[in-house]
């Protein structure tokens, strides 16, 4: 991300470079009109330089403009206006270049290039999002995932981090972890003691997951929180101190001043607390066993989930860790959906799309997701058997074939509560592309047991007939059908 600092760079260095090439001055000619290096020229071109008042004087005097014009912020030239327009514009100052290898410095010389329809093509994006009112969260959550994406949601340097954390404190075990242990490495080891009790006396703390005091060096964890909940925030806090994390989020969620860093370091933390919890190599022979059963068989999946003492999230996010590196399993999404107690609205909370975007996504316009999902039905399922068995997580699966598409995914879900006082239910899903190399790999794709129903993404978008489940009218279909009616009868004119 760049700053107000680095931002004023490149404008000069921009209009450096703009009336060089005006005045058909090579760098060669430059230096020799100034007496200043070549290589500092380039460093001033690619805004890398911020030049004293009496270099800056020189170079105002080669190129034939004031002093004034070369430092200001504004544009001068009509030419210059759109770069000058973009480089302010919050575009550049939130997207986190350095995460995905970019240099500003080559995209300035592609803006050059064609600065019209490069502020126009940025534009249109910012305008996109405005219109869709997605703030900057939206945003930084969208680039994390296309990093995730671009690394096939594997990384190597954190797996190397855990090994060496468990190597220093003699940890043997690859699964198994309960929130004393990992409070005593906490405590004895960074001097961070765990409070149970604190949030719970604060009625308006009831949403708050943990939180970290710095100064008291104390993490405060919900009472209301399950053992696997635990796990995963001592877990967490346990990586933002062996890794000495500086630039951090204090409270479960980032509640205020939100920065890319911040979301970023949380992310690494989170990834580093379930491999910590779910070994990598030991969760890779259990989950080539699990997908090589010959029948579908739920209760597998829930046994993994008291095996490691994890969340059904954690779990599956794993397995996108897992899957692609080790099983060669790349077309995959995970969905995290929620829910009221009156399971009528559902909302998709995170998701992530592995190799390709694949048809379930979350949808900004409100439109009603496809009720025959497993994702959605799970829920209902859960609804109804925690009123005779209490809140214990619940297992399905399901192929889905995605309507008027070549597309069919073999979906794990898990359903449970967010607390256990809480109205909210989530499901996480999982759902891997059927192709060749799943069919092989996957030993109960063929059971009867394992159901498969044609779904789609939203009502409104389905053309699916007489479906039962529907609901909502399929309005977007319909306006199609009515443009392609109109112009049908336009051409019988």
């Amino acid at each position: 991300m760049l700053g107000n600092k680095e931002i004023a760079n490149l404008i000069f260095g921009l209009k450096v470079k703009y009336l060089r090439t005006a005045n058909k001055l090579s760098f060669q000619q430059l230096h020799e009109k100034t007496g200043i290096a070549l290589s500092y020229i380039h460093d001033i071109e690619k805004g890398k330089k911020s030049p004293r008042p009496d270099k800056i004087f020189a170079l105002a005097e080669a190129l034939g403009v004031g002093y004034d014009d070369l430092v200001s912020l504004k544009a001068y030239n009509k030419r210059l206006r759109p770069m000058i327009t973009l480089l302010q514009s919050d575009f550049l100052k939130i997207f986190p270049f350095d995460v995905f290898g970019l240099d500003v410095a080559q995209l300035m010389t592609l803006f050059f290039k064609t600065p019209d329809k490069v502020n126009a093509f940025v534009s249109t994006i910012i305008k996109m999002v405005r219109s869709h009112q997605m703030g900057l969260e939206y945003f930084y959550k969208a680039a994390l995932r296309s990093y995730q994406d671009l690394h096939d949601n594997y990384f190597e340097d954190i797996e190397a981090a855990v090994k060496k954390f468990k190597e220093t404190y003699s940890i043997t075990s690859t699964h198994g972890f309960y929130p004393d242990f990992l409070a005593s490495l906490l405590r004895d080891h960074y001097g961070v003691e765990v409070n149970k009790e604190e949030l719970s006396k604060h009625t308006k703390l009831n949403s708050i997951r943990s939180f970290f005091k710095k100064e008291m060096k104390i993490l405060y964890i919900n009472s209301d929180l399950n053992e696997a909940q635990q796990n995963f925030l001592l877990g967490r806090e346990l990586a933002f101190q062996y890794l000495q994390i500086s630039e951090r989020p204090y409270e479960t969620r980032i509640l205020k001043a939100l920065k890319y860093e911040l979301l970023f370091n949380n992310f690494r933390a989170s990834y580093f607390s379930a491999a910590l919890l779910m070994d990598e190599m030991e969760l890779t022979k259990d989950l080539k066993d699990f997908l090589q059963l010959t029948t579908w068989q739920p209760e597998k999946l829930t046994d993994l989930l008291e095996k490691y003492h994890v969340t059904p999230e954690m779990l599956f996010q794993r397995f996108t860790n897992i899957l692609p590196k080790h099983l060669k399993i790349n077309d995959l999404f995970f969905l995290r959906l929620k829910s009221e107690s009156n399971l009528r609205l559902f909302h998709i909370t995170k998701e992530l799309h592995l190799s390709q975007l694949h048809e379930p996504y979350a949808n900004q316009k409100e439109e009603k997701y496809c009720r025959r999902w497993v994702s959605i039905n799970i829920l209902k399922k859960h609804r109804l058997l925690s009123k005779q068995q209490g809140n214990p997580p619940v297992a399905d699966a399901q192929i889905s074939d995605y309507w008027q598409t070549p597309n069919a995914y073999l979906c794990l879900s898990v359903a449970q509560k967010e607390y256990r006082d809480s109205k909210e239910r989530n499901s996480v899903t999982v759902g891997l592309m059927i192709n060749e190399e799943l069919r092989k790999l996957v030993g109960f794709l063929n059971d009867p047991k394992l159901i498969t129903r044609t779904v789609n993404t939203t009502c409104e978008r389905c053309s699916v007939p007489d479906c039962s489940e529907r609901a909502a009218s399929p309005v977007v279909i319909e306006e199609l059908e009515h443009i392609e009616d109109l112009l049908k009868t336009l051409e019988g004119l």
